[in-house]
């Protein structure tokens, strides 16, 4: 019988959800139950293919494969279950110097994680795998932890564990409905009774948007089929016995090829992938399969016979053709729901059985502590905001199947899905020569292209073609002024007589005074850096809080989490799609704004961090002199409605002075030269404010109490163990990508979480988190890039116009 009662309900029963439920009763928390419709096991993983690759190009799966791929080891004795998992390893194959890089690039992340990742040249690669054909193949990674687990053996250990330390399982049990109970928590209706539970976890794989939209939500998941096909026995595979072969990936044509028992099993991703279920999942699926569709796989069958003949020695004996859910980008969905309390999806998982074991320790950990591990925003399903509707994730999903094995670049802008969002100026920004990506689904230049500018590849893990672009935009920033439009900021705007001191206490430093604007930083409990902000304090005692265009649904529920009318009546509005800003920067950025206003601009009235209200082109103007660049500068915020008839004043008035447009390369370059941090990638909530090396925007001693000032004040009494600090790097034609390692020696003291070339300075610079020990300037360090140690320097922030003088001209 039903339970009636419960602290967690875990929704869905396959290696996921049976992950989640086993990882909560790790933690303590016993009084935990799981529902499945079906039987364990009945949706995608049942059929999946089961291999264990600790390869990925994110850092965040890197670590979350390594854990699941060690606790897998483990298991079966530990919870006295039978599991079989072949820990072969695997061996992927470079075609093309691109791949080269990549293999290059995460070998080193593996390494510094303590993965034995190994570059193999071909006559290596052949002496780890006898039958494959090496023509073309430049060389060869190898993970010695890869290999292949029987998915529902695994499903099973993990529910057993469960159950043994008090967890409930109901299968044949269908949700039906869910509601929000007024005292907090959830009354889940189920064809065998209801049970109320504080927390539920929506685990449900490709029914994950069906359980999502009982509370309200949308999430962008597409079903989409994968087929794979096992071989008849191969002699000689037979004459081996026991020994297996290590699994092989061929990602530069798309596919992977390992094992099964004494024959062969081969996965394509191909490029006529389909789609399946778009408006809505039959009700009655569960255990079944699509028909086969051989004749999508013909091309890549073909290029895996030649890569290894004895594939094409002998027939097939089963071809599998299941239904696999993609979120757009691939990654899974996790995290708490946006709009509900106590909700948190834990779904749309592209390589579940890999993935469970490590999404179970994550989602357990949220639940339970508030907050995983470590930071896990490529995850969270907060990062899509309300433009990932049904043709989006169905665009994307199948760009992303078609890419599964694309090279994981540091930058690429893929085309599928947009434009999502654009603001006015967009025509004629494209009409400047705008190349466009994507921040939050909004549409915004990442360089313009000139007549005469080489051509190239648009991505590459060395300096592509564009820089050229990038360096005259800095030029123009550095020398004149530039032009540049940010639709999609994240933005706030707290009223009320509480608004005040109740923001105060979600920030960790000083509130600016009216008029003015701050940086400003909320920590978890824990005194990570959950969000970054700029405050500008408006008339009224109103407050704008702007952030990152991706953030505005993280950040929306972080603050509503935290409402509280305690300090007065407190309003908070969503005003991200009703403004634009338009960036106005360089030395000549006054000269050019006195054009457009009879406002006193000169430092005395409107001085570095103040916020003044202007009339531009008949237009009221939020203009705060604050600069992501380095030079003098102002955002401009603009309501949409304006935003053409400003920009075409600024353009008209700017001609006599050469105003040039710029974008997002260029302010990426510029900003590494000040230091400046980006949400994300330098700011996460493993590091604390006092660790990113931002104690001035830190206030441990103010009145108000806020959120995280306990751990920060105890972190600031025993000393952080890594510090921010600025790397001026000796780089050839590569720069330091994300997650290139530090050395010093033979030891991995750091990691670099922003790089690039700075064109101003004329150096290659690293942002990283080193050992405190070697955070001094003057350090000497040494960074891989792509497999090369680079010498590198700890430099003195920031690294350009130290004193401020060019943002305080």
């Amino acid at each position: 019988m039903l339970k009636t009662e419960a602290r967690v309900v875990v929704i869905g029963g396959g290696a996921v959800g049976c992950s989640a439920l086993y990882h909560l009763t790790r933690l303590g928390w016993t009084d935990v139950v799981l529902i499945e419709r079906d039987e364990l096991t009945a949706g995608s993983t049942w059929h999946a293919a089961g291999n264990c690759p600790n390869f990925s190009t994110s850092w965040c799966l890197l670590k979350l494969q390594q854990y699941s791929t060690q606790l897998y080891a483990r298991l079966g004795e530990e919870v006295g279950a039978d599991l079989t998992y072949h820990r072969t390893g695997s061996i992927r194959l470079a075609h093309s110097a691109e791949r080269a890089d990549e293999f290059r690039h995460v070998a080193a992340q593996a390494r510094a994680l303590g993965l034995d990742f190994e570059l193999l040249l071909p006559e290596e690669i052949r002496a780890r795998h006898p039958f494959l054909e090496l023509d073309g193949i430049r060389l060869g990674l190898w993970d010695p932890d890869d290999g292949d687990i029987d998915p529902s053996q695994l499903t099973q250990a993990l529910a057993k564990g469960a159950r043994d330390h008090g967890a409930a399982i109901y299968r044949h049990t269908r949700v039906t409905g869910l509601r929000a109970l007024a005292a907090g928590g959830w009354r889940v209706e189920t064809n065998a009774g209801a049970i109320e539970a504080e927390y539920v976890i929506n685990a449900a794989g490709y029914r994950g948007g069906e359980v999502a939209a009982m509370i309200g939500e949308y999430l962008p998941i597409v079903t989409l089929s994968h087929q794979y096909l096992v071989t008849e026995d191969i002699p000689a595979l037979v004459a081996r016995g026991s020994a297996r072969l290590p699994l092989v990936r061929d990602p530069d044509v798309s596919y992977y090829l390992r094992q099964e028992r004494h024959g062969l099993l081969l996965g394509p991703y191909e490029s006529s992938a389909r789609a399946h279920w778009t408006d809505g999942v039959p009700e009655e699926f569960a255990q079944q399969l699509f028909p086969d569709d051989l004749g999508r796989l013909e091309d890549y069958i073909a290029a895996a016979c030649a890569r290894v003949p004895i594939l094409g020695s002998v027939g097939v004996k089963r071809v599998i053709n299941g239904p696999i859910p993609y979120a757009p980008d691939g990654n899974p969905l996790m995290g708490p729901a946006g709009s509900a309390p106590s909700f948190f999806h834990c779904c749309a998982f592209t390589f579940g059985i890999v993935q469970a074991g490590g999404a179970g320790k994550l989602i357990a950990e949220w639940v339970v502590n508030g907050e995983p591990d470590w930071d896990v925003w490529p995850l969270d399903c907060r990062r899509y905001l309300k433009f990932a509707d049904r043709r989006y994730a169905l665009a994307k999903g199948l760009e992303t199947y078609q890419n599964e094995y694309g090279v994981g670049y540091p930058q690429e802008e893929r085309p599928a899905g947009r434009p999502a969002r654009t603001s006015p100026l967009y025509e004629t920004l494209k009409g400047q020569g705008a190349v466009f990506g994507a921040r939050g689904g909004w549409e915004r230049a990442l360089y313009y292209r000139e007549a005469g500018d080489p051509g190239g590849p648009e991505c590459s893990f060395r300096r592509p073609h564009w820089q050229r672009a990038v360096g005259r935009e800095c030029a123009a920033v550095a020398q004149g002024v530039a032009l540049l439009e940010l639709p999609g900021f994240t933005r706030f705007e707290l009223s009320g007589s509480g608004a005040a001191a109740w923001l105060d206490h979600l920030i960790a430093g000083a509130l600016p005074r009216e008029g003015r604007a701050t940086l400003a930083y909320g920590c978890s409990p824990r005194g990570g850096i959950v969000m970054e902000m700029t405050v500008t304090h408006l008339s009224g005692g109103r407050f704008w809080l702007l952030s990152a265009a991706a953030a505005e649904r993280h950040d929306e529920e972080w603050l509503r989490r935290h409402y509280s009318s305690a300090y007065g009546p407190l309003g908070i509005a969503n005003l991200t799609e009703r403004f634009s800003t338009l960036v106005l920067a360089g030395p000549r950025a006054r000269e050019l704004l006195a054009r457009l206003t009879d406002a006193d601009l000169a430092n005395a009235a409107f001085p570095w961090l103040g916020a003044r209200t202007l009339e531009i082109a008949g237009a009221p103007v939020l203009a705060l002199r604050v600069s992501y660049v380095g030079e003098l500068g102002y955002e401009l915020h603009v309501a949409m409605e304006h935003l053409a008839a400003v920009h075409a004043r600024l353009v008209r008035a700017g001609r006599e002075l050469e105003l040039r447009p710029f974008g997002l390369y260029a302010v990426e370059s510029l900003r590494l030269e000040k230091c400046y941090r980006s949400w994300k990638a330098d700011l996460t909530t493993e590091y604390t404010p006092l660790a990113a090396s931002l104690e001035r925007f830190v206030r441990l001693d103010k009145a108000a109490d806020f959120i995280g000032r306990a751990a920060l004040r105890k972190a600031a009494a025993a000393g952080v163990p890594e510090r921010f600090v600025p790397l001026l790097v000796e780089a050839h034609d590569a720069d330091a990508a994300p997650v290139s390692i530090v050395y010093r020696g033979a030891h991995v003291v750091g990691l670099v979480t922003s790089g690039g070339y700075g064109y101003r300075l004329k150096r290659s610079i690293a942002l990283a988190y080193v050992r405190t020990d070697l955070s001094t300037p003057g350090t000497e360090l040494e960074v891989d890039i792509l497999g090369e140690r680079r010498r590198a320097v700890v430099g003195r922030e920031p690294l350009y116009d130290p004193d401020n003088l060019r943002l305080r001209a």
